[in-house]
């Protein structure tokens, strides 16, 4: 009988492959072009998500119960926060190099780190302190030259507000993190994952009068297939956590920049510069760091939990 993290070879196996189709998502997107509107990008990423959403819980026979919740409201502000942070990051995503957009997207984790401390109470100690504020040193500089205004064009240039969108997108989405960590207290995984990809359908439909136009079938197919990876990679990342612990799995986020570096220069042209590359290895490792003080925790815990149960 298999054991809770029995295998954490397939768990990193399983994230990896996430990661991968995740930057397939993003790429697709990327190719679509700039000419789409955000929100017309956002509805067909969260609506074909739900294809392959809802034929992975028929599979485990798990589509009637997921429909099933105790807290709507919640649902509903995960998805009207994930909904606006996923916009945010589409449209940093087609403005901005690929490998970037995705760089300053890892201050996603640190900021919920900031988030869980005020909103959730968390303890957060020095040690975590320290990683986050220098992982968002490395946030900075990776977009300071996206954002100074000796650039042509200062904030009104693209990149520019591209980059600021990536930073908001990575707030809200630090939000939204801390919004799943309550509804995970009463709401089953698979309930999860459906009721955002619905609600992010939605609440994207809202933007119809705001620059929809016809898409060409190139880009419909190209939006289609990104909002079909986006649903498998939700349920790749969703599998791996049965098999390995977070601490374990969660490093493995970061090959995201490679694939990033390596699909941006052959199919975009994207030259990593200095700067992106230095502020990059300041997140990732400030993001390790975080991971490895949570592991360090989590098995101090469970010692201590140990060392009161009553024996015999």
């Amino acid at each position: 009988m298999e054991t809770e993290f029995s295998h954490p070879m397939k768990g990193i196996s399983l994230k990896v492959v996430s990661v991968l189709v995740f930057v397939c998502m993003a790429t697709l997107i990327k190719a679509a072009g700039k000419d789409i509107s955000t929100g017309q990008i956002t509805f067909y990423r969260s609506a074909f998500a739900i294809v392959p959403i809802l034929g992975y819980l028929a599979f485990k026979g798990q589509l009637r119960t997921a429909f099933y919740t105790q807290d709507i409201f919640g649902h509903l502000a995960r998805g009207f926060i994930g909904i606006l942070a996923m916009s945010c990051g589409f449209y940093g995503l087609v403005h901005l190099p690929l490998p970037e957009a995705i760089a300053i997207g890892y201050a996603m984790p640190l900021l919920a780190v900031v988030f869980a401390a005020v909103f959730l109470k968390e303890t957060v100690r020095v040690y975590r302190w320290s990683a986050v504020l220098v992982g968002l040193v490395g946030v900075m500089i990776i977009t300071w030259p996206r954002l100074t205004l000796l650039r042509d064009g200062g904030f009104g240039s693209g990149e520019a507000l591209g980059a600021l969108a990536v930073l908001l997108s990575a707030a809200l989405g630090a939000v939204a993190m801390v919004l799943v960590r309550k509804l995970v207290v009463r709401e089953r995984t698979p309930t999860i994952v459906l009721y955002f990809s619905l609600s992010a359908s939605c609440f994207s439909l809202l933007t119809l009068p705001f620059g929809w136009g016809p898409l060409t079938l190139d880009a419909f197919l190209l939006l289609m297939a990104a909002g079909f990876c986006g649903g498998v990679a939700q349920i790749l990342l969703t599998q791996s956590y049965r098999y390995a612990d977070m601490s374990t799995i969660a490093p493995f986020e970061y090959t995201s920049i490679i694939l990033g570096l390596v699909i941006g220069y052959f199919l975009f042209g994207d030259v990593p510069t200095t700067t992106m590359l230095v502020g990059t290895a300041i997140v990732v490792g400030a993001g390790i760091f975080i991971i490895f003080r949570e592991h360090r925790l989590g098995l101090e815990r469970k010692g201590a939990r140990k060392h009161v149960t009553p024996q015999g």
